[in-house]
Formats: C-alpha cells, structure tokens, sequence
C-alpha cells in the first residue's frame, strides 16, 4: 500500500469533471485525512435553516449568515460545529484540526467556549470517503486540492466560495474560476 500524505485542512474544489450533484461545484474542508480514509465538510451549501431552530443555545454563537450547513450528503442528522479559535490550546470543548480551525463539541455548555470563539459555523453532515477512495478521485482528476484559509470556513457570501477561492489560485487553476454554470450555452 502507498503512503498517504495528509491533506487534512486543506480544501477540495470540485472541478468542472465531477458529476456527482453532491459536489457539483463543492468546496470541501478536509478535517481528518489518513490512510484510513477522509472526512471533510462542504462549506457553501448554506440551508435555510436557522440555526436557532435546531441547535438554540449556540445560535447567538453561530457566525452570519446564521443558518445551518450542509456538510455533505452522509449522517445528515448529525450536526458538526466548526470555529476559529487563535492562539494555543483553546478552550475546553475545543479540538483544534488544522491552524486556528477546529471542531466544538456541541455537547458542551456554550459558555465553555463564548469568550474564545472567533466564529462558528454548524454543519449537519459530513463528506466521507473509504480507505483510497478520495486518492482514486483525485487520480480521476474530480478534485483540485488547494491551501484553505481560515475566512474560507465563514465565507460571508458562501454561495460564491467555488469562483473565490479558484480565483486566488495561480495559474491556469484561477482560469476555472470562469467556467460558466452550464457549458452548453457557451
């Protein structure tokens, strides 16, 4: 078996080539990636769900908008939290994934994490993926892989996070950013 160098933290862009209308133009955050297998979540597929109406004691927490997020299309009855939180250690509640990025443990009281949070987000679901499975998609070229930013998490307009992020990139890879919506009527 091959080594696997982690892509945890880093995003997954979904290129034009991917079908899956799961990820049809998806920006997925990898927050755990080994040899045996992936977990990301998708960042710009806000619901119209208020977070209030599902998780109301982190609902004056949750960043704007303050809706809940689909995370990707397994375990949609789950709920994720994910904050930035600077610094060292952070809080009690708090596991810190990939630079001032971690994931909340919804369980907790919110007052445990109030004063430390920077911003939260709340996903319900999560991408998965098998031993070798998120490999076999990017040898099938479905996915660019590309350094995150901590703004990418709380994108105020996440809606166009698939163009923004592209569009930071260099080099041809920025060029994507331009592919329109629906090819045939180019």
């Amino acid at each position: 078996m091959t080594e696997v160098t982690s892509l945890t933290g880093r995003l997954l862009v979904a290129t034009p080539a991917l079908t899956d209308p799961n990820f049809d133009r998806a920006v997925v955050l990898l927050l755990d990636h080994d040899e045996e297998g992936s977990l990301g979540i998708v960042l710009n597929r806000p619901t119209p769900v208020d977070v209030g109406d599902v998780l109301e004691p982190w609902a004056a927490l949750a960043g704007e908008p303050g809706v809940v997020f689909q995370g990707g299309p397994v375990s949609l009855d789950a709920a994720l939290g994910v904050a930035v939180i600077p610094g060292g250690e952070g809080p009690l509640g708090w596991r810190r994934v990939h630079g001032a990025i971690g994931l909340v443990d919804l369980e907790a009281p919110p007052e445990l994490l109030a004063a430390e949070l920077g911003s939260l987000r709340i996903f319900a679901g999560y991408a998965g993926w098998g031993p070798g499975q998120l490999e076999n998609e990017l040898e099938e070229g479905a996915w660019y892989v590309v350094e995150s930013e901590p703004g990418d998490v709380f994108a105020p307009d996440p809606e166009r996070l698939w163009r923004s992020v592209l569009r930071r990139q260099r080099g041809e890879l920025a060029m994507v950013a331009t592919y329109p919506d629906d090819p045939s009527l180019n």
